[in-house]
């Protein structure tokens, strides 16, 4: 049940992911005429601030999610040590290899985030 639920929200939040980042992906620049520059200005306005808005949810989203792995994570550990303190290194090790990891993640998103702002 609590599987079908994690699934559940993580769809939700690549849905508005999608619906925030389409306009600003697939914005296209049409030729402006003379009396379509105020038009012009606020269309890009709103381009701009749904990729900040896209952006934002993005970036909270990759650090909530990986806030939660890394409690985690550091909850088995803990729990692991306490039952066998003898393997405690190896049991460590582990820990921050796949801390490692899951901060590369976070950082991945933060770099896509960095793309979409100033590339797109």
């Amino acid at each position: 049940m609590l599987n079908k639920k994690k699934l559940l929200a993580a769809l939700i939040a690549a849905a508005l992911l999608l619906v925030l980042c389409a306009p600003a992906a697939l914005a296209a620049e049409a030729p402006a005429a003379e009396g379509e520059t105020a038009a012009l200005a606020l269309a890009e306005a709103q381009v701009t601030s749904s990729k900040a808005i896209a952006c934002a949810i993005m970036i909270a989203l990759a650090s909530a999610g990986g806030a939660i792995a890394i409690a985690l994570a550091s909850r088995k550990a803990n729990e692991s040590i306490a039952r066998q303190p003898e393997a405690s290194g190896e049991i460590r090790s582990g820990l921050m290899l796949s801390l490692v990891f899951i901060e590369t993640a976070i950082i991945y998103a933060l770099l896509v985030v960095i793309l979409v702002i100033f590339v797109l």
